[in-house]
């Protein structure tokens, strides 16, 4: 074992294959990521009620996000194995169906934040102010969930598929777009009114808008394999419709039961005052930037090890998926280190109190010792994903959720009078049980099949 995993370590040319893949999208996460950091740091300014209203609109947004992802990542796992195995037909209306399945998804979602918005604010917080700012940013950002979705099924298509830097070009446009009008929305500049918290949604709104029309141009000019007539767009057969569907709906539950875990759990923090909402919503934006340094693991596992699986390379797949563990914890290790580094500098560029600074600073340090274990979770489940495990993502995602994490922590913040430290190191200290289940799942191997010889008859 130990001359396997040596073998593995220096393996120049599977660490090549995964950087020529990770490396664009770390690049398009980092940058997205670090504009959402600028864009923060301009509603920061508007003080501790805004970031803490807007950081409670985004955890509900997360959940709509996850929800359509799920549902974009049972897409994907067929699309990539289809495209590996060069059935574009397939590849084609697995496309098309992945289009209707966002859209199922996140309307529902978008409704319910133009129609309640203050229901869905006075779930996290009885504060008067968090929930007024909080329904001004809502009532306009919820227009951009639509184009988001598509944007979503068009860029997780195309990088299955192996086209990176389209949705790279795009996503970095989109988000410099962003910040620019954030910029003269909030604070009125170049002649505009001074907006506030209402145009950094308008900023947003326009630069998904923005994103989603490039990607559009995109596929309208380029032959790509993926790229259906309006014509056929409906043309889905009933067999592929029930197959991906089945495999869409544990994700998708798990998706939406997780993303709302995570608001749970924010509702759990907030026991200990609304300040914590706010000193959340910096350590998340902060953190933010290293979880998507890791999501150009996670596209790569997804690309590596779900068209290796559908080449019928099973033994290849295997083994990169394995290689892709390791690597990934490594470099887990050195975001964490890279994160605590940040703990100094960040919190000190907003507008805080004290009090909401320190939180906020704390809240990462602890976030950046623990980052390992999340990093190697998250690494296993896409792991399982690629391969069409959805039971096992579903067990060890959304179910350790909300029969571990989330009951262990309401008890801390109920029961206790532990103070906001505790409560949230406990909760990340849940995730050694689910390292845990995850590394059983992984070694039991449900994941290492072939989806396409699995679909011949449709």
């Amino acid at each position: 074992m130990l001359q396997t995993m040596k073998n593995w370590l220096f393996d120049k040319d599977f660490y090549k294959q995964v950087l020529v893949i990770a490396i664009p999208l770390m690049v398009q996460q980092v940058i997205m990521s670090s504009v959402n950091l600028i864009d923060n740091l301009m509603v920061g300014q508007l003080g501790d009620a805004t970031i803490g209203g807007v950081g409670v609109v985004n955890r509900y947004y997360m959940i709509a996000n996850f929800g359509a992802n799920g549902f974009v990542a049972s897409a994907c796992i067929f699309i990539a194995q289809y495209f590996g195995a060069k059935d574009f037909k397939r590849l084609k209306q697995t496309f098309s169906l992945g289009i209707f399945g966002t859209y199922v998804i996140i309307i529902p979602f978008t409704l319910l934040a133009l129609l309640a918005p203050d229901v869905i604010l006075y779930f996290f917080t009885d504060d008067v102010a968090y929930v007024a700012q909080g329904i001004h940013y809502l009532e306009v950002v919820a227009y951009s969930f639509l184009p988001a979705a598509l944007t979503m099924i068009i860029a997780g298509t195309m990088r299955s598929c192996g086209e990176i830097k389209v949705p790279l070009f795009a996503n970095i446009l989109a988000v410099f777009t962003n910040a620019i009008l954030n910029y003269i929305f909030i604070f009125g500049k170049f002649g505009a009114p001074a907006m506030g918290v209402v145009g950094a949604a308008l900023a947003t709104l326009i630069s998904r808008i923005i994103e989603a029309i490039i990607l559009l141009v995109f596929v309208k000019l380029r032959d790509y394999d993926f790229k259906v007539s309006l014509n056929r767009l409906f043309d889905i057969p009933r067999e592929l419709i029930k197959k991906v569907t089945l495999k869409a709906i544990p994700l998708v539950t798990n998706e939406v039961l997780w993303g709302s875990g995570m608001a749970m759990l924010l509702k759990l923090y907030a026991t200990r005052g609304a300040d914590v909402i706010t000193a959340y919503s910096v350590a998340g934006t902060t953190s933010d930037i290293f979880y998507s340094l890791f999501n150009g693991m996670a596209g790569a596992t997804t690309i590596i090890v779900g068209q290796k699986l559908g080449a019928n390379k099973l033994e290849e797949a295997r083994k990169n998926g394995y290689q892709m563990i390791l690597f990934s914890t490594m470099l887990a290790v050195l975001f964490g280190i890279m994160m605590f580094g940040a703990s100094f500098i960040v919190p000190g560029l907003y507008d805080l109190t004290p009090h909401t600074k320190e939180l906020a600073t704390n809240l990462i340090r602890v976030l950046s010792v623990l980052f390992w274990i999340f990093m190697i979770n998250a690494e296993c489940y896409f792991i399982m994903r690629a391969g069409g495990d959805t039971k096992n993502t579903f067990l060890m995602d959304s179910c350790f959720m909300w029969l571990v994490n989330i009951p262990i922590v309401a008890s801390v913040a109920y029961l206790t009078d532990l103070n906001i430290y505790y409560v949230y190191t406990i909760a990340q200290l849940t995730d050694l049980l689910k390292m845990a289940l995850s590394f059983y799942m992984i070694r039991k191997e449900g994941w290492v099949r072939n989806l396409t010889e699995m679909s011949h008859e449709l």
